[in-house]
């Protein structure tokens, strides 16, 4: 078997993947806080682990990807009070729509998506683990866990605890022993969400509920743990601190992080009002506009989004699209995607640059090849695609269905083609002309060809 290299940011090294269990393949990515509408940069992690997944099922006979809902959350608690509904309605809601948007970046279903609020007794007996171990306490209805008990704390993020705990310039709270220290359990006041707990009523503090549920759904250990790099401190830093010491154990294998999203090159962030969702960006882009956009450059390296990487995205599907219309009568080869050098290069720690530009290159051979050597570039051309969860759609419907807001139908634009038509039987060449414009005004490029005139949307 071909050796897939991820790099591994505990150990800061691309290490070669060598599963637990190479039989049961192991996969937990931290999924959305679900008070709000997803953004791009939320989608990023998605699609990158979604890149992985793939790869690991084309690997392995059994993988389970895992990624949770967290469902309980202060920011939860504060939509509902002000949209006046229970949190249950809220968390539902925009569960739903996430997993909507997600599936339109033709992402894979993950095999498991354990709630939070579905795994509490999971938690309290993590709790009960780390306090009874000495590594966690009860102080002023609160339970946390002491970092000071740790000798590795801080050995995922690079952080030295002492640096760490000199540099705290947060207030802390006078129930902690150290500033480092963080909630495994909080008190819920009257109206709150909560649960019954050795510790009073109250609920799990965000870092506690993913180390339970992998631990419940996956096991006491798991190959990969993913998420953003914005995680990796401090809730990664936790997550693996509760685990090791209420487990005794180093649960994961790899961990993996994707970098950040910039909005033409500023920093997303509510403050500078540069948020996009996904949500907003799908009535611009059809989803696989953002999924090849976020695949364009590599996981590991900053993204900067922007419209023109929007619009070139847009421009490099086209191409691929237009090749396998111009091939519709030539039935493609059965050719496997794990025999393809977009495979070859998503081996090497899913370097999807590199797999795009062997798209680009296959695309052209196709575009040049004779017919009898079209089915075979054909079959590779559609097999990269399959991998990458790209190329599935029909090429004439790609062109022709609405892939943004530009007003007209794809009746509408045949009427108009038409008039077009007619117009020129007519030799009334300026209104051929008219018709032409208004098309392109509205986003819609007319070919002549021997067969007639076709259409696309730019």
């Amino acid at each position: 078997m071909a050796e897939l290299y991820l790099t591994n940011t505990f150990t800061g090294q691309k290490e070669v993947f060598e599963p637990r269990d190479a039989e049961r393949v192991t996969l937990y990515v931290c999924g959305p806080t679900v008070y709000n509408l997803a953004h791009i940069g939320n989608a990023r992690p998605v699609v990158a682990f979604d890149m992985l997944y793939r790869v690991l099922r084309a690997m392995y006979p059994k993988v389970i990807y895992a990624r949770n809902i967290t469902d309980i959350d202060d920011k939860i608690i504060a939509a509902a009070r002000e949209r006046d509904e229970g949190i249950e309605v809220v968390t539902q809601e925009f569960t739903d729509k996430y997993r909507e948007d997600m599936a339109q970046l033709n992402t894979l279903s993950p095999d498991l998506e354990p709630r939070a609020t579905e795994n509490i007794v999971p938690m309290l007996d993590l709790i009960t683990q780390l306090v009874e171990r000495g590594h966690a306490y009860a102080a002023d209805g609160h339970v946390l866990f002491d970092v000071t008990s740790m000798p590795s704390y801080g050995a995922l993020s690079g952080r030295n605890l002492d640096d760490m705990l000199a540099g705290a310039r947060v207030e802390v709270a006078d129930y902690k022993r150290s500033p480092g220290d963080f909630v495994l359990w909080k008190p819920s006041s009257q109206g709150e969400p909560g649960w019954e707990s050795p510790w009073g009523w109250g609920r799990p503090g965000w870092h506690l509920e993913c180390s339970a549920m992998i631990r419940a759904h996956l096991g006491d250990a798991i190959d990969i743990h993913g998420g953003g790099r914005d995680l990796i401190f401090p809730h990664h830093e936790n997550e693996r601190a509760q685990s090791c010491c209420g487990y005794g154990s180093d649960f994961v294998r790899y961990w993996l992080h994707n970098a950040y999203v910039d909005m033409d090159g500023e920093k997303m962030s509510k403050s500078l009002g540069n948020v996009r969702t996904v949500r907003e960006l799908l009535t611009l882009y059809p989803g696989e506009v953002l999924r090849f956009a976020l695949l364009s450059t590599h996981y590991r390296s900053p993204l900067n989004f922007s419209g023109e990487l929007l619009d070139n995205a847009k421009i490099a599907l086209n191409s691929f699209y237009q090749a396998l219309r111009n091939t519709v009568d030539i039935e493609a080869e059965d050719i496997r995607p794990e025999d393809t050098a977009v495979f070859t290069a998503l081996l090497d720690d899913l370097n999807t640059p590199k797999a795009i530009a062997a798209l680009h290159s296959t695309c052209k051979a196709l575009n040049k090849a004779d017919a009898e050597v079209a089915a075979t570039r054909k079959g590779e051309l559609l097999a990269m695609g399959r991998i990458m969860g790209l190329l599935d759609n029909d090429p004439e419907q790609w062109f022709t269905e609405s892939a943004s807001n530009t007003g007209l139908t794809s009746d509408e634009i045949e009427q108009r083609i038409a008039a077009r038509i007619e117009a020129r039987l007519r030799k009334d060449f300026a209104a051929a002309d008219a018709v032409r414009d208004e098309l392109q005004a509205a986003g819609i490029e007319l070919e002549d060809g021997a067969g007639g005139t076709t259409w696309r949307r730019t």
